[in-house]
């Protein structure tokens, strides 16, 4: 086996408990407790298992119904939406004409969404959002429909909306102000710069920032953290994806947490302890547990 596939070693804990504020448990190696035991043993004791298509969704509902500090959101992610309007798992990338019928099976995917958006132990609705790096017109359209739904489900059912956002930063901002952000929005993965992070604070959104926080090329995101408020700053690790610095390209889980944190404090200039207190209470009241 290379190193590259090898899980990195486990930090030195954390003195101050935190949450991994999302996560993809089910797309990693491993047993969800396994996976649990390993975070708690270095300071992490609670994750938001995040849905992505109605599969995923349930189990994430499913698993979060299990384990009393696990938590879930549940969507179809914005390359998901295009999928089922065209019927076809490549759509979201071409412009082939729209199959009859995929309207209405979107419609129908949203209905189930929105039934588990009702269930307690989900937290929130998400990831959704706009992905336009692979996207075509037809996937477009197909995603800012969707979306508008999801803003829709998170706000009648009082549930933090979880925005997945690549390429795509000014059409997820007119989107939220033509929608109406619900009371609690998150910008998972933020990616966006310092001016869009004055954008956010000034709305009150929390930005979560995950292990690409610490790569050599991402400094613009370190700039926009460094002017993120604290109050309304997540860490998350996006696990399997974005293992921070210094294991890029090796297994992510939410063990690796206290990397990506460590260097988060070190940008706002505030000791770990503090760092770790303050994201585990925006945590909490982001996903209202």
């Amino acid at each position: 086996m290379s190193q590259k596939d090898t899980a990195p070693p486990l930090p030195e804990p954390l003195r101050v408990s935190v949450a991994d504020s999302h996560t993809h448990l089910d797309m990693q190696s491993g047993t969800v407790d396994e996976a649990l035991v390993k975070a708690a043993a270095v300071g992490v004791t609670t994750v938001v298992q995040v849905g992505c298509d109605l599969a995923g969704s349930q189990w994430a509902a499913d698993t979060a119904a299990a384990y009393e500090h696990v938590h879930a959101t549940v969507a179809l992610h914005p390359n998901e939406a295009p999928r089922i309007v065209h019927g076809d798992p490549d759509g979201w990338s071409r412009q082939g004409a729209r199959e009859a019928g995929g309207d209405a099976a979107l419609d129908e995917a949203l209905a189930r969404i929105d039934q588990l958006a009702g269930l307690d132990q989900v937290r929130g609705v998400g990831e959704t959002g706009l992905d336009f790096f692979r996207t075509g017109p037809e996937g477009v359209q197909a995603q800012e429909r969707s979306f508008r739904a999801h803003i829709e489900i998170a706000k009648r059912h009082g549930k933090a909306l979880v925005i997945h956002d690549r390429d795509a930063h000014s059409d997820v901002l007119r989107v939220l102000k033509e929608e109406g952000a619900p009371e609690r929005t998150v910008f998972h993965c933020y990616s966006g710069d310092a001016e869009m992070a004055q954008v956010c604070a000034e709305n009150g959104w929390f930005m979560s920032f995950a292990g690409n926080v610490t790569f050599k090329n991402a400094q613009p995101l370190r700039d926009a953290l460094a002017v993120a408020p604290l109050e309304l700053v997540l860490v998350e690790t996006d696990a399997p994806f974005l293992t921070p610095a210094p294991y890029r390209g090796r297994p992510n889980a939410p063990y690796l947490i206290p990397v990506t944190l460590r260097a988060m404090a070190e940008v706002k200039g505030v000791d770990e302890d503090a760092m770790a207190a303050a994201v585990a209470d925006n945590t909490a009241r982001a996903f209202d547990y």
